[in-house]
């Protein structure tokens, strides 16, 4: 894959109408897919090398991002979700990589803002489900 802009990264919510629309003006953004590992080794692994259980353990992703909203409406919307604790399907597109898609919970969503500059966000989202992996 070659260098990518990161403005490229997009992170798109259900619009409840079949599709999907971006959420705000999002300046930075990342994932973070993890796997947590369950250790089987025991007395008599090959050279006292850790064995681990394959296809165990739980997979989570994490999705942080920061920016300013583009409307009021997508300000209200992600606003709604935090406050009703609900976990919508949304879509992670990676450039030339793929889309990860489904639902995430917003765990934390903070508001900041100067005097002589716009009101800013920060939020945080956590897999609440199954993804999905769709390749570019």
């Amino acid at each position: 894959m070659a260098a990518q802009k990161g403005r490229d990264l997009l992170l798109k919510i259900d619009n409840g109408a079949g599709g999907f629309e971006t959420v705000a003006g999002l300046r930075a953004r990342s994932l973070s897919l993890n796997a947590e590992t369950v250790d089987i080794t025991h007395s008599e692994s090959v050279g006292a090398w850790r064995e681990l259980l394959a296809g165990a353990g739980i997979r989570r992703a994490a999705l942080t991002g920061s920016g300013v909203f583009k409307d009021g409406a997508s300000d209200e919307r992600v606003r709604a979700q935090f406050f009703d604790a609900t976990a919508p399907n949304w879509q992670v597109v990676i450039p030339d990589f793929g889309t990860v898609e489904g639902p995430f919970q917003i765990t934390a969503l903070d508001y900041a803002g100067r005097h002589d500059g716009e009101l800013s966000f920060d939020l945080t989202l956590e897999s609440a489900g199954a993804l999905t992996f769709t390749a570019a």
